[in-house]
């Protein structure tokens, strides 16, 4: 169905290909996971697909893309719309219409389906996707997550042939991401549906590949093969097949059910250890003591907020300590985004009131308050207006009265390898975030903010993000982050407040709020419950 001879892709500038020499062919009815680190690559070869490389982003592609027997370099994107449907890292730019059934049901009018086939299919698809109740709702007002959906969802309705997804659960909940996967595993298994997608998160859509597709770096062939094959190779990889590594397992687990059938001898072995048992106690009591009133960063009281109809926060009760890591958990929509919009001033409140340090967000000038809180939003193009990488850090040096070249020196650490006249339109949804991340670090604020922080980013990325911010916690910096990345959660925070429906249900130790839901468990507290360990790294540690 889908098939690369010798591609290379190369855009105007750049020193040297892209991708190059790739040899690919995804059969009709398969789902194809496109793995490997950031920047090497995986988004142009979707875009290749679609035939938005190089037709949109421009550049020159050498060799031949073919889907369903047509050639992308003579077919435009506007001639596979039939047969390839794609959504991107960032939803936003694909939408057209204002609400949620307008969007779901503009692509099928674009290719002059009947109107009763259109209705049908927006029906199956608001059900399919938990749209049902945000039908009439402006795309505008969704958060990110929901956004998603309902983008996933508007290349669903026209029934393409082929699945382009890049990213496509990195900004859903637990349950959400899969319920969308599940989705796609049934239009594949019963309809024959050809899915090629990249995604970092590995740990939720690694088991239902049929292939993996891995690109290990720049220059280095793509390794095509069985999932476990892969895994086994790959310098990218979920919790549950680290641990399966750590233990020798072979073949190597790819599911929380098949690593709980091969863990007996390794929670034997923990149990045993003569380190395991304070290890375990001290992975149960992380937490950071509550400061008082005085020194608090944060502190919401009785917050409520009011968007339009709908009551997006109710009585949200919220303390944060100097030094404490907080991640706020819950479903899409259920108000973390707006909480921290709320913290860093862009939201007034509606009822309740907040504090950061001893300033009122919503009534304290800009200037002021960047020296106190800093916000990183989910879409990074909002703090992002240079023309290249440099201006972008030169211009935060400034705002932030910092060194010159603090902030070029923060994003090598976190992302090395970008050069300083890349325009940030030309990066991956990833690196934008992680330049956004450092342009915001550069001031130190005492309290950072982090909107989904880790989408987009590869193992190694993430691996570079917690160890800045657990420096920036051990120097009493306090990180608040809104994630439903549940092994970031596990391997970073001291706390987790889950939300629902604007309120706070449950608000304690990470250990504790973790484990004892089956959403937000990661996978090694899963597969080695009821022991207390919730990272590969913890367990490592306690085997030595």
């Amino acid at each position: 169905m889908i098939r690369f001879e010798d591609v290379s892709v190369t855009y105007d500038g750049a020193s040297g290909p892209t991708v190059r020499g790739i040899e690919l062919h995804v059969p009709e009815g398969e789902l194809m996971l496109l793995a490997g680190p950031s920047g090497v690559g995986k988004s142009t070869l979707l875009g290749a697909v679609s035939g938005l490389v190089p037709h949109f982003t421009g550049g020159t592609l050498a060799g031949r893309v073919t889907v369903d027997g047509r050639d992308t370099r003579t077919h435009k994107p506007r001639e596979l719309a039939d047969v390839v449907g794609t959504v991107g890292q960032d939803p936003l730019s694909h939408f057209v219409t204002d609400t949620v059934e307008d969007e779901l049901a503009y692509g099928m009018e674009s290719l002059g389906l009947p109107a009763p086939v259109m209705r049908r299919r927006v029906e199956e698809t608001l059900d399919l996707l938990g749209l049902a109740g945000l039908r009439d709702r402006p795309i505008a007002t969704l958060s990110g997550g929901q956004q998603q959906r309902v983008a996933i969802g508007s290349v669903l309705t026209p029934h393409p042939r082929v699945l382009v997804l890049d990213e496509p659960t990195s900004a859903l909940d637990p349950a959400a991401a899969e319920e969308v996967l599940s989705v796609l595993q049934r239009l594949v298994h019963d309809l024959g549906t050809t899915v090629l997608m990249a995604e970092h998160r590995l740990e939720r859509v690694v088991q239902y590949a049929d292939q993996v597709a891995l690109l290990a770096g720049p220059g280095e062939p793509l390794l095509v093969g069985d999932p476990a094959a892969v895994m086994a190779e790959s310098p990218v990889y979920p919790p549950v097949v680290g641990l399966g590594r750590l233990a020798g397992w072979s073949p190597l687990p790819l599911t929380v059910r098949d690593a709980r059938r091969a863990a007996a001898g390794l929670r034997d072995e923990l149990a045993s250890s003569p380190s395991a048992a304070e290890r375990a106690a001290s992975v149960a009591e992380r937490a950071v003591p509550r400061a008082p009133d005085s020194e608090l960063l944060a502190r919401v009281g009785k917050l409520g907020v009011r968007r339009g109809r709908v009551d997006a926060l109710r009585h949200v009760e919220l303390d944060v300590s100097p030094g404490e890591i907080v991640a706020l958990m819950g479903r899409n929509g259920a108000g973390k985004s707006t909480l921290l919009s709320t913290l860093v001033g862009m939201i007034k409140p509606t009822a309740g009131s907040v504090r950061v340090g001893d300033a009122v967000p919503h009534k304290t000038a800009p200037r002021d308050l960047i020296r106190k809180v800093g916000l990183v939003p989910q879409e990074p193009r909002d703090l992002l207006c240079a023309d290249t990488v440099g201006a972008e850090c030169a211009a935060a040096d400034k705002d932030a009265d910092a060194e010159p070249g603090s902030c070029r020196e923060l994003l090598g650490e976190l992302l090395p390898g970008i050069a300083d006249g890349t325009h940030p339109r030309d990066l991956s949804e990833g690196q934008r975030l992680t330049l956004a991340l450092a342009i915001v670090l550069t001031a130190a604020p005492p309290l950072l903010l982090l909107d989904e922080p880790t989408r987009g980013l590869d193992y190694a990325a993430k691996g570079r993000l917690v160890t800045i911010l657990r420096g920036l916690s051990a120097r009493g910096h306090a990180i608040v982050m809104a994630t439903h990345d549940v092994e970031l959660a596990a391997e970073l925070t001291h706390r987790v407040a889950i939300l629902a429906d604007g309120e706070i249900v449950a608000d304690g130790p990470t250990p504790e709020i973790v484990t004892s839901s089956p959403s937000f468990a990661p996978q090694v507290a899963k597969v080695l419950a009821p022991q207390p360990w919730l990272t590969v790294t913890q367990v490592r540690e306690a085997l030595t």
